[in-house]
């Protein structure tokens, strides 16, 4: 009777094993990479937009291969920086993938966090706002519609400076510095630009890419330059 049993259990086993190999088989016979080939995936991926490729890296090593492809996120990394004011100069990483470089230059793209490299590498728009006195005002060409904007340019030694004949800029000594304070957690608080003692101005992006400074009394716009060698920012990601 205990042999019969025995003998029973046996079977059943190698019949759960021989039914675990069949489904194994059939499961890695219907992965699409394996009946279509990697060309074919690849030319599938091509008609999905950025995020789906990205999640196709995640569903096994088969489809990582395909979706990683830098044949596929070349023209990807084209779109996503076609328009834009600017482009990051991390995206010159020879040694980054293109999906990486797509990946750090979205994230790069919503910094807030403007650095030293970002204020030198632009030239500036200066205008004032409607808040300002009127006397300021009527020194702006921009303002009376008889010129463009002023301009504005940051150095790498701390120095601030403007066009010659400025009526505005005077020929004062001008100083900047990137002012930063942070919550218990580590996240930024407060993120602003100063010059000498004036008002500080607040740091935005817009959805090119372009920087903003602004306060009650004026304004600072990025100059787009996507066409600048060596392009612009800081090398290294600062999120």
């Amino acid at each position: 009777m205990e042999e019969r049993k025995q003998a029973a259990d046996a079977e059943r086993r190698k019949r759960g094993r021989r039914r675990w190999r069949r489904g194994r088989e059939k499961r890695s016979g219907s992965d699409p990479v394996e009946v279509l080939g990697e060309e074919v995936m690849g030319l599938v991926m091509e008609l999905l937009d950025a995020r789906s490729v990205a999640r196709c890296t995640a569903v096994s090593r088969a489809w990582y291969g395909v979706a990683a492809d830098n044949r596929l996120w070349e023209p990807k990394c084209a779109e996503l920086m076609a328009g834009k004011a600017h482009i990051p100069r991390l995206t010159m990483i020879p040694t980054a993938s293109k999906l990486s470089t797509y990946s750090m230059a979205i994230m790069d793209g919503k910094r807030n966090r403007i650095t030293k490299e970002d204020l030198c590498d632009h030239a500036w728009e200066y205008c004032f706002t409607i808040a300002a006195p009127e006397y300021w005002r009527n020194l702006d060409p921009s303002w009376k519609h008889t010129g463009p904007p002023m301009r504005r340019y940051f150095h790498e030694d701390g120095y601030h400076s403007a066009d010659p004949h400025d009526a505005v800029w005077g020929g004062h000594e001008c100083e900047y510095m990137i002012m930063t304070s942070f919550v218990g957690d580590g996240k930024i608080r407060d993120h602003y630009v100063k010059i000498n003692q004036w008002p500080p101005m607040k740091v935005s992006r817009k959805e090119d890419w372009s920087w903003e400074l602004s306060n009650h009394l004026y304004r600072y716009n990025s100059i787009p330059d996507a066409e600048k060698k060596g392009c612009t920012g800081p090398l290294f990601p600062v999120w």
